[in-house]
């Protein structure tokens, strides 16, 4: 590689590969020169035109797929686009050359300078969200209601953290400062995203603080709370969401797992409900032993979804958790304290403890890996899987719960 030079530019440096760092293109000039193009020696193709007047640009040099001829694309200018964000475009404009793609169609909004936040949005939803984590929907549902009604056609180069106090401000006023830094954390994921790629050259929301971090919630109903809601549900919930309900409380098991319970994971015979990982939240498979008051649940609704794969269907699909959680919020508070589907399983958790239940078995019931796998000795060495236990654990807590809910609610 050769040494960087360290004098300004000059017109005798035009076309020449230089290894450039960040304190030349801070410094170097066009030295009487109209302008010189000064190119990059770790990047083929990427080139800093430097003007008399002073003015910086990054250009990025190749020859378009279509017609073989020379093209320039215009990256950005210095120091609004540094010398890494402009590797990294010109990288990404090489890949598309490669591709047989022309560059220039590509990068039409970040070249004009007029990439916008739906245009960052939609492309970090499209690129990173959707093929990698599995909240995608939810993610994907608190951009589209939040961010881009508000801020979406503020462009990258003007956006201002005070735009985004703009969005967390509307959200705390509707009484929600948790969802207001849920959704803090995922817009500055894709502002990061977005730096990483070279289309934004700093996180505009850095050092700023969520209105209030996601606390762990602690309910756990009572026994009297539980009979209460038990007893109350014919009344407040569809026949469907109440079974989905029960299955939280009796199984411990995730509002989402349940939810989209589907036949195929159903061993009757056996009395086992399979979770493939795809359905769990930390993607390892999980195999829930069923009690008889779980299977006399689930054997009511497959007799009610018909030929439907799905156990608790709704169109093509299965009911979706968030309207059940939207339905218990709504209908079915009861006069209690404020609970959730996420306290039932948090309640039978809890319950099974109280019934002795060692913790190494509570942590396979809700499939904590954390739990299970921690350590050397569980993480490497035991390959038990508890099945047995948990099973007589899940036994135990469907007869207390028939305790609590006396045989006569058994049949709401």
């Amino acid at each position: 590689m050769r040494p960087v030079v360290p004098q300004p530019a000059h017109a005798y440096l035009e076309g020449m590969r230089l290894a450039l760092t960040d304190r030349f293109v801070s410094t170097c000039k066009a030295g009487g020169a109209p302008q010189v193009d000064l190119f990059d020696e770790r990047t083929p193709g990427l080139a800093l035109r430097v003007a008399a007047g002073g003015r910086k640009t990054w250009t990025f040099l190749f020859t378009a797929p279509q017609d073989r001829r020379r093209a320039r694309l215009t990256l950005g200018t210095y120091p609004a686009t540094s010398l890494a964000a402009a590797r990294t475009k010109a990288l990404e404009a090489r890949g598309m050359v490669e591709a047989g793609q022309d560059p220039r169609v590509a990068f039409g909004a970040q070249v004009a300078g007029a990439m916008t936040v739906t245009a960052l949005i939609e492309s970090w939803l499209a690129r990173h969200v959707r093929p990698h984590l599995r909240s995608a929907d939810r993610v994907e549902s608190r951009m589209r209601q939040n961010v881009l009604p508000a801020i979406g056609d503020v462009t990258l180069a003007g956006l201002h953290r005070r735009d985004v106090n703009r969005v967390l401000d509307a959200i705390v006023d509707r009484g929600t400062p948790v969802a207001a830094a849920r959704v803090l954390a995922d817009f500055r994921s894709a502002l990061r995203w977005a730096v990483a790629r070279g289309d934004l050259d700093h996180d505009p929301t850095a050092g700023m603080s969520a209105p209030v971090g996601p606390r762990h919630r602690d309910r756990v109903l009572s026994d009297a709370e539980v009979c209460h809601v038990w007893d109350a549900l014919p009344r407040a919930l569809s026949k469907t969401c109440r079974r989905i309900v029960k299955l939280c409380l009796i199984t411990g098991q995730r509002i989402g797992e349940v939810a989209g319970m589907r036949r195929a994971e159903l061993d009757l015979a056996a009395r086992e409900w399979k979770l493939p990982g795809a359905r769990t939240k930390n993607a390892h498979a999980h195999v829930v032993p069923l009690s008889a008051l779980a299977l006399g649940v689930i054997e009511e609704a497959l007799a009610d979804a018909g030929k439907s794969p799905f156990v608790f269907p709704a169109g093509e699909g299965s009911l979706p958790p968030t309207r059940v959680a939207r339905d218990i919020r709504e209908r079915a508070q009861l006069g209690l304290e404020h609970w959730t589907a996420h306290d039932l399983r948090r309640t039978a958790i809890t319950g099974m403890a109280r019934l002795g239940v060692a913790p190494i078995v509570l942590g396979h019931v809700a499939n904590h890996r954390t739990t299970t796998k921690a350590g050397v000795t569980l993480g490497i060495y035991s390959h038990h899987d508890y099945a047995a236990e948990k099973r007589q654990a899940l036994d135990a807590w469907a007869d207390r719960l028939i305790e609590i809910v006396g045989e006569r609610g058994l049949a709401r």
